[in-house]
């Protein structure tokens, strides 16, 4: 690999080196939100060395018209889903307002099958008053990490810090404007989609993401349980 792109063996590896970024800033009550799926992994490793609950933050890109994987937008669940626009990639790709309601009702659709599934009735970790630590594998255009600062804004977070392993250069003025901090282990000049800084990049299933998910939900049980009755 080129000196721009340093890979990651796998998305954990990434999350216990951005950890290890995250420790010595001391931030104050810590609740990490992972963007699923990818950033679940590198959101539970965060979680486990800041001694942090960890929770989702249900968030879905809208590609473009024809290149899917280009982000015109995101939209991010809750009381009020909040829906970002990409303006250049949209007035480029032609999309227009009866397109982007469509695309807006498909992925809201798949929101909530996430949240049934998921979350299956379970109270989110709410963010207010704490340091809200939103986690994914990679920031390409920065569209989905901006709904979720929105989302944490709305439900009252302390302070936003925005963590991922990789991003592109271009897209992190923006999304530095809108959290109050960022920490991003890599600016990638040249950015040509965020596997590609992964060995492993492989698409997590539903079940990888609860069984993740559950891992954290047991370490913070098994630290809470009282001793057993001495022998």
């Amino acid at each position: 690999m080129g000196a721009d792109r340093p890979r990651y063996p796998d998305r954990a590896e990434a999350g216990r080196r951005l950890a290890a970024a995250l420790l010595p800033m001391a931030l104050e009550n810590p609740v990490v939100y992972a963007l699923p799926r990818g950033g679940v992994p590198v959101a539970l490793e965060v979680a486990r060395a800041l001694g942090a609950p960890l929770d989702l933050i249900l968030v879905r890109k809208i590609g473009a018209p024809g290149a899917p994987e280009l982000a015109l937008g995101a939209i991010v669940d809750g009381a009020h889903p909040q829906l970002v626009i990409n303006e250049n990639v949209r007035r480029h790709s032609g999309a227009n307002d009866a397109w982007l309601q469509r695309a807006r009702d498909r992925e809201m659709a798949e929101l909530d099958r996430r949240r049934a599934l998921y979350l299956g009735g379970r109270r989110q970790e709410d963010p207010a008053g704490r340091t809200a630590v939103i986690v994914d594998d990679g920031l390409a255009t920065g569209a989905t990490v901006r709904a979720a600062i929105i989302a944490m804004k709305e439900q009252g977070a302390g302070r936003i810090c925005v963590a991922v392993p990789v991003a592109a250069e271009d897209a992190l003025p923006q999304v530095e404007a809108e959290a109050d901090l960022v920490v991003c282990l890599h600016a990638a000049r040249i950015f040509e989609g965020v596997g590609a800084f992964y060995e492993d990049f492989h698409q997590l299933t539903d079940d990888e993401t609860i069984s993740l998910l559950n891992q954290r939900r047991r370490d913070c049980t098994s630290r809470v349980q009282p001793p057993g009755p001495a022998s």
